[in-house]
This record gives C-alpha cells, sequence and structure tokens, in this order.
C-alpha cells in the first residue's frame, strides 16, 4: 500500500495512526495538494489528502473511507466494533472529531490570505463549530477513560488527532483551560507509539 498525505494534516495522521495500531507495512509519499505540480488533483478529483494506493490497484480517498477499509482488513487491533450500534457509534464520534479538525484547517486556510482579503465573520463561524463540538465531546466524554465505547476504539484517534492539530495550529485556542477532561484524556492519548510516531514537524 501507499499512503500519499501531507504531515501535517490531522486526517493524514489519522489515517498512519490506524495503519501502525493495526500493524500494517505501507509506503509513504507526502505531497501537498496547493503545491505546483501536485499529483492529488489526478488521484482524488476534490484535490485532498489522505489518499491510499491498494495493493489491487483501488485508489481511496476521503479518511474514513480509508480507515474503515483498514479496519476491516485485518482483525489486528480491532478500531471499530462488529456490532453494528457500538459501529455507528464509533462512526459518529469520529464524524464529529473530523468536523471540529475541518473547521481548524479552514481557520488555517484564512490565515494564510493576504490580510484584507480575511473575513472575521468566516473565522468566528468555523470558530463557534469548534466550541460546540468540543463541548459536545467533553460532556459525552466525561470521567471516562476512551470517548467512543469501553475500549481504545477509532473514535478516540480522531479525537486525539483533532486536539493535537488545535494545538498544533491554533494555539491560542484554549481548550486545556476549558476542558481538563478532554486535556487528561489527551495527555494519555499521545503517550501511545502511534501518536509519538506520526506527531507532526514542527514548522
Amino acid at each position: 500500500m501507499k499512503l500519499i498525505t501531507s504531515y501535517t494534516s490531522p486526517f493524514g495522521r489519522k489515517v498512519r495512526i490506524v495503519l501502525a495500531e493495526k500493524c500494517i507495512e505501507y509506503q509513504i509519499i507526502e505531497d501537498n495538494p496547493s503545491a505546483a505540480g501536485s499529483s492529488i488533483p489526478e488521484l482524488n478529483p476534490l484535490g485532498k489528502v489522505p489518499i491510499l494506493m491498494v495493493d489491487d490497484g483501488r485508489t481511496l480517498y476521503d479518511s474514513r473511507v480509508i480507515v474503515d477499509f483498514l479496519d476491516h482488513s485485518t482483525p489486528v487491533g480491532k478500531l471499530i466494533p462488529n456490532e453494528q450500534r457500538q459501529a455507528i457509534n464509533v462512526k459518529r464520534r469520529e464524524a464529529l472529531a473530523d468536523g471540529i479538525s475541518d473547521a481548524a484547517v479552514l481557520i488555517r486556510q484564512e490565515s494564510l490570505r493576504p490580510a484584507q482579503q480575511q473575513s472575521q465573520e468566516w473565522v468566528a463561524h468555523q470558530q463557534a463549530k469548534i466550541e460546540r463540538g468540543l463541548a459536545s465531546i467533553a460532556a459525552e466524554l466525561d470521567e471516562k477513560k476512551w470517548w467512543g465505547s469501553e475500549q481504545f476504539s477509532l473514535a478516540d484517534i480522531a479525537l486525539g488527532c483533532t486536539l493535537a492539530y488545535l494545538d498544533f495550529r491554533l494555539p491560542k485556542q484554549g481548550w486545556h483551560a476549558n476542558y481538563p477532561n478532554l486535556l487528561h484524556f489527551y495527555n494519555q492519548i499521545a503517550e501511545r507509539p502511534s501518536f509519538i510516531e506520526t506527531s507532526p514537524p514542527l514548522i
């Protein structure tokens, strides 16, 4: 398998962590969708990473599709429960964490535009999504060890990637002080080898 991604993408990192947790070997190809000459638009019409090139010739995109495929590829380190109700619960929470990451990425992209073209209204709209999402997650997590279920799951990976991306790109967001239970969760999940190995470069 070949994974085409950016090392700073929270969605690419989610896939890389799943690959590590499930002990799946792969080759990583770094590419940036906004770079001149990028091959990404040819592989994904939406022009986004990550993209997984499977050994049978298929090309998969959207991180949620990729991780679902990977989890069903091998029973090692099962991350999505087999029981449908539990599986939907985990996937719903993955979608919520991913939605927060989406909003954070949009804020980051807006900050790279010329100052006179930036929309503070747009940024506030995305920030409101982040705040509502974090508040909902903190309430669901409460004092539990894991968010998705009684065991470590894909939902926890997605949340860990989201919180790390907020620290990486939006360090002034302030979730540490506002949600101490999320900070406790993050501190424990950040110690997993799969998270340590996939830390984004300090750029």
